[in-house]
């Protein structure tokens, strides 16, 4: 199995609900840093398993979306606790959907899987992976 991996970054605020949570029940930021790993079988004609190029420049996209924003306002999330688990699935599945669109080049339609990872802090970090 193949893989490269990309990195971001992006900076929201949300809060949670319910007493798991403690103190984060109060709207709070959070800045994560994101790696998108991107996971092929096989090389393609290229001998690539995704365009490094293109992949951060879709990350980007992604977690431009995200970022700088309250997640308690956006309509995608009402009534959602945002996560880091949930979110790092947000991104991974918002990065499938522009594989399948062939945003990043056709070599990339051969992808197996892609994994995203939040690093919360230094000691804190929360992933989901998903085929495609």
């Amino acid at each position: 199995m193949y893989s490269v991996t990309v990195r971001d970054h992006m900076m929201i605020a949300h809060s949670f609900r319910g007493e798991v949570f403690g103190p984060a029940q109060r709207l709070h930021g959070a800045t994560y840093v994101v790696d998108a790993t991107f996971r092929g079988e096989a090389l393609d004609a290229d001998n690539i398993v995704v365009d490094i190029g293109r992949a951060a420049e879709q990350l980007h996209e992604v977690v431009g979306e995200l970022g700088y924003r309250n997640l308690d306002e956006e309509d995608a999330f009402a009534g959602v606790n945002t996560t880091t688990e949930l979110l790092a699935k947000v991104v991974a599945d918002r990065l499938a959907d522009r594989v399948l669109a062939g945003s990043l080049g056709d070599g990339a339609r051969g992808l197996s899987g892609i994994a995203v990872t939040l690093h919360e802090s230094h000691i804190a970090s929360a992933s989901y992976e998903r085929a495609l």
